[in-house]
Order: C-alpha cells, then structure tokens, then sequence
C-alpha cells in the first residue's frame, strides 16, 4: 500500500466518480504495469473526468490518448496485457463496445484458453451503461449480459462508491480480463469509501436482510429496490435485497440462501427483461431444483425496445420503485 492510502482514515465520504478516480491513482502508484487508454483521457479526463489528474502525475507513457476507433483502443490493449502491462481502457459509453467485441470477446476472453494457461490478458474496460439522462438510444444502453456470456469475461458493475472503489481495484488486480461497468446516473451519488478495503469478484452482498421476499438486483436499480422495501416496510413487509455486485461470476449461494429463507424471488435490472440476468437466475432456480417457492419468480427490467430519448418516454421506460413493489405484490399475492 503506497504512502497516501496509509495516511488516509479507513473511511471517507466522496462521489461515485471521485472513487473511480481514486481507484485508478492508487493503482497506478502501487503498480507501475498499470496504465491507462482510452479518448480524450489526458487532459480532459475523459467523458466524465475519471481520469483527470493522471497526465500531470503519471505522464504520457502511463496516461495514453488514443485515436476514435475503440477496436484498435482494445486491440492495442490486449497486446500490451500479454506483453506484461495491466491496461484499464475507457470506453465512452458501454453502447460502443459493439465497435470492439473482436478484440474483447475472440481475443482477451480466450487467449488463456487457447494457450493453454501459458498467458493471461490482465486488462478491465471500464465504460458507463444506463440511462435516465436523455441521452438516447445509443448512448443509454446496458449490454452487460451479453458479456456476461461469454467464456473468460468477468463482469463487475458496482451501485456505490465503497464498491466501485474496492472492485475497480480487485479488477486491475485480476488476471483475467473484467469488464467494469459504471452508472452515468450514479457519478454523483455519495457514499463511504474504504481504501484499505479488499474485495473479491464474485461475491454478492445483502444490503437489506428480509423474511418475506427476496430481489436481486445490480446497479442502479439497488436503489430503486431499497426504496421499494422500504414502502413495503411500511405495511409490515419485510423485503431483502441482494446487490449482486458481479455479474460473472455471480455468487449463486448467497441468492440460494436467502431463497431458501424467504421463498420469494423478484430479480430486477435496467436492461431489457428479454434474456437477461433475471432470466439466468430464474433457470439456476429451476435447475437447482426450487420447485417449493411459494410463487413464481418474477423479473422486472426494461421493455423489449430501444431506450427513448425524449424525457417524459425514458422515465415511463426505467425501472422504478413503482414496479418493483408491483412485482413484489405479486409474489406476496
């Protein structure tokens, strides 16, 4: 640990993306393989300033603008990841990454595989999903399920700033490659951030304990869901609520458990319902054999089409507490 963290109380209040700046600082002075890619990432900081600052303090071998073209910005990651270096891309937004799934899913995801062990490809994408900010329908998307499924990806995507800290950290630390997805809309949450926390990929958290029903959930609708709880609270309905924290791999025995307990699941996401992460919670249900629930799983995510961009559209299109508590009614029927 590098001298700052050490003076650092274990615990400070800050924003979403202050942590992820953190994040990035304290890695890249803890491990000189750390480097940084991606447009307008120098000076400007990137889209969203998260890396604002690491120009003037690491230098531009370290700091490294790159050309619009995101294959080659993942491509050119990739090959400094298996010459030894730990590269953190930035993406703009998560909509184009469709413009690098050569690179992240043919290449970072199966050169151990394909190697035979003999090398790894320890790089993170980092890059924003989500909308609620009228930003439309390419520039709003959440495609982490189709990264999700494929072989050799990690996917990560954290709903505070504690978390995005911690698992931004375990993601660089990773040997493997990892997407770490981030919430436009939740840059300016605040939250307690521990620097001298250690976290692992894969393990879930219960963030509201329950006995009456369980929702699972990621991201930012790990708000929406706690606010839904706590309107259910109100009539005597205890909900708990699980923040799943890592999409692959996610940590099937914490949900189980509380399954177990509760007899009710409600799985809830801002991506579209349609072959989503409810969907793959649901089947591991059936497969692991819960036929005893006392009512059928219910998902709750966004419609089957593309995320409008006038306002009054993409409010009626997001995920609310409002729905979750209707899904929640539901089982509770």
């Amino acid at each position: 640990m590098n001298a700052v963290a050490q003076a650092t109380p274990p615990a400070v209040e800050m924003k979403t993306m202050a942590a992820v700046a953190m994040a990035l600082r304290d890695a890249m002075a803890d491990d000189p393989r750390v480097v940084v890619m991606g447009e307008d990432i120098g000076a400007p900081g990137g889209s969203f300033r998260a890396t604002r600052g690491l120009l003037d303090e690491f230098g531009p071998r370290r700091v490294i603008d790159t050309p619009i073209s995101e294959a080659s910005i993942v491509s050119a990651a990739v090959g400094a990841a298996l010459s030894g270096l730990r590269p953190v891309v930035e993406i703009m937004f998560m909509d184009f990454v469709t413009l690098a799934m050569d690179a992240l899913v043919n290449q970072a995801a199966k050169a151990r595989f394909m190697f035979g062990g003999q090398c790894s490809v320890p790089m993170v994408l980092r890059t924003p999903h989500g909308g609620g900010l009228n930003a439309g329908p390419q520039h709003s998307q959440c495609l982490e399920v189709w990264l999700a499924h494929v072989p050799g990806l990690k996917v990560v995507c954290a709903a505070t700033p504690g978390d995005a800290y911690a698992l931004l950290r375990a993601a660089i630390r990773d040997p493997d490659p990892v997407v770490f997805v981030e919430h436009k809309g939740l840059y300016g949450a605040k939250g307690l951030v521990d620097r001298t926390a250690v976290d692992a990929i894969g393990k879930a958290r219960i963030v509201r304990a329950g006995r009456d029903a369980t929702v699972v959930t990621y991201g930012a609708t790990v708000a929406a869901s706690l606010e839904a709880a706590r309107q259910l609270a109100g009539e005597g309905v205890e909900v708990e609520v699980i923040d799943l924290r890592s999409l692959q791999p996610w940590d099937r025995a914490t949900v189980l458990g509380s399954l177990a307990r509760t007899h009710r699941a409600v799985v809830v996401h801002e991506a579209v319902q349609a072959f989503g992460v409810g969907a793959e919670i649901a089947a591991t249900l059936a497969d692991e054999g819960f036929d005893d629930l006392d009512a059928p799983v219910v998902r709750v995510g966004a419609p089957f089409m593309p995320v409008p961009f006038a306002k009054s559209l993409e409010q009626g299109y997001n995920v609310g507490a409002a729905g979750i508590v209707a899904a929640l009614r539901r089982t509770l029927e």
